[in-house]
């Protein structure tokens, strides 16, 4: 098992929940069991689920390329909706 410390994208998935850490330290008060919890959770999820990856096998090629599909499916429509949110 490789040591998830030493990849560079768990790197900045931990500086990345820091950073969230850091900013959701100024939100109202009124938030903090709301938008303050789930940022938090959400940012420091994505290194511990980098952490859990480390440790298990290896997907089929076939199961990695349907998640893989999904998961880019996924990052299109948040992407598209981000979008219309801004304009």
């Amino acid at each position: 098992m490789q040591d998830f410390r030493k990849l560079s994208v768990w790197k900045k998935a931990h500086r990345l929940a820091l950073n969230v850490y850091g900013l959701t330290s100024d939100f109202p008060d009124d938030e903090r069991y709301g938008l303050i919890s789930q940022m938090r959770r959400s940012s420091a999820s994505i290194g511990a689920n980098i952490a859990e990856g480390c440790g298990l096998t290896m997907l089929s090629e076939k199961p990695h390329r349907a998640a893989t599909h999904h998961t880019q499916e996924v990052k299109r429509m948040l992407s598209g909706l981000l979008e219309k949110l801004r304009a």
